[in-house]
């Protein structure tokens, strides 16, 4: 079984993203992290198929875990989604040039996840 990382401060918003996943049939498990920090001590602990990770958290925020983590060779090739409500075109850039395989804004959707996860393999 696939094992999905989400990354985000409101626990709400990662139930939001599970329940999403869920209705869509993925076979998956889900471990959760409250921020960049805890989400780096997460990915230690065990393999992880697909990073779903929030921009602005406390600690260590998504650009900066990704950034963190793409330098890292066994993590290269990891799909990393942005999930977030930094809907500027610069943040979309930015969190592509820096490793982001994809970019979701907030609210998040059956539709949105079915087309960015289309184009990944978990």
């Amino acid at each position: 079984m696939k094992t999905v990382l989400v990354v985000d401060d409101s626990r709400i918003m990662r139930n939001i993203v599970k329940n999403t996943f869920t209705a869509m049939n993925i076979p998956c498990q889900f471990i959760e992290a409250g921020n960049g920090k805890e989400a780096l001590a997460r990915l230690e602990e065990q393999e992880v198929h697909l990073i779903l990770l929030d921009w602005n958290m406390p600690e260590l925020s998504g650009l900066d875990f990704l950034k963190t983590v793409r330098v890292q060779d066994k993590y290269k090739s990891l799909p990393i989604i942005m999930v977030t409500s930094e809907a500027a075109r610069y943040n979309v850039i930015e969190a592509l040039k820096n490793g982001a395989t994809d970019y979701i804004i907030k609210p998040v959707n059956e539709k949105s996840f079915r087309e960015k996860l289309s184009k990944i393999t978990i």
